[in-house]
């Protein structure tokens, strides 16, 4: 017999009991999905208290300082923390660091700042800590990158509706084009989606990646803007989820969402990435504001 062959009834009266089976499932099934949406629909501020919090340190490993970095005149800190604020869906915006030098120039252009340990190993772990530190109690934290100093306000408030419209989900986050370029630079993050706008995989590497080894000019690569939001009852637990393979292998942290079952919503954007990851990107970015004439 072929393992892969399906055993049918030889009763009928079986065969009818298994059909009623089905179809009771099915409406128990349809009476709970209306139950669910009833309830949501009840609670319409689902997800609604929202926080944008700026992770930032001083000791970064690839550019050391980097969200004092000035560009064209401001710390970069600033520009990203002035972006945040145009957000229509952001109750409050902080900025979270371990840095007095950081937070002493925050507090200077008029920034909520909450002091957090130095032993946070990412940003999403620095998140959670200031999430705690805060008086009021929020539904969703916005994680904006402080290298993101051109975000666009309407990605922000895209990816907090994505969560909002997607209880599924425990995280957010965008992506968009990928220049090609970019396919092979591993300070550019690239992700795969599904049919249903759900994060499939994150890598460094170009992916998907075909046998020629060569970049498909008529394939959308998607590139992983750093921005992403979070459930709040999530964000508590995660640190408490042990590393995963995938996350440390590629050193990305969203890598261990995904690799323990929580599923992840992103949208696609249209967005000239300008993440500043090396001292490089600074002249690169200041030369893209002095071309459109932005201060």
């Amino acid at each position: 017999m072929n393992p892969m062959s399906i055993c049918k009834s030889s009763s009928d009266s079986s065969s009818s009991s298994n059909k009623s089976w089905i179809v009771h499932s099915l409406l128990v099934g349809a009476a709970v999905a209306v139950a669910v949406g009833a309830h949501l629909r009840r609670t319409s501020r689902f997800r609604s208290r929202v926080v944008g919090i700026i992770p930032a340190r001083y000791a970064s490993t690839r550019f050391e300082g980097k969200p004092l970095v000035q560009i064209l005149g401001k710390p970069m800190i600033q520009r990203t923390w002035e972006r945040a604020n145009l957000a229509t869906t952001l109750d409050h915006v902080v900025v979270a660091t371990d840095d007095e030098k950081i937070a002493s120039c925050c507090r200077g252009f008029g920034a909520d700042v909450i002091m957090t340990s130095e032993s946070c190993r990412n940003g999403t772990e620095r998140c959670n800590e200031a999430l705690q530190k805060l008086k009021k109690k929020y539904d969703v934290v916005v994680n904006i990158q402080g290298d993101e100093p051109l975000i666009e306000p309407e990605i922000i408030d895209g990816i907090v509706k994505a969560l909002q419209g997607a209880p599924d989900a425990v995280f957010s986050t965008a992506v968009t084009a990928l220049a090609p370029e970019d396919a092979f630079d591993p300070n550019r993050v690239k992700c795969v989606v599904d049919n249903s706008g759900y994060a499939i995989y994150f890598s460094r590497g170009l992916i998907p990646y075909n046998k020629s080894g060569k970049v498909n000019p008529k394939f959308p690569y998607l590139l992983h803007l750093g921005i992403q939001s979070f459930d709040t009852k999530f964000l508590k637990i995660y640190p408490e989820l042990p590393p995963t393979p995938l996350q440390l292998e590629e050193d990305l942290e969203q890598l261990k969402v995904l690799e323990n079952g929580y599923k992840m919503k992103v949208i696609k954007v249209d967005h000239n990435a300008h993440g500043v990851d090396t001292p490089e990107d600074v002249e690169k970015i200041e030369r893209y504001m002095r071309e459109r004439n932005l201060s």
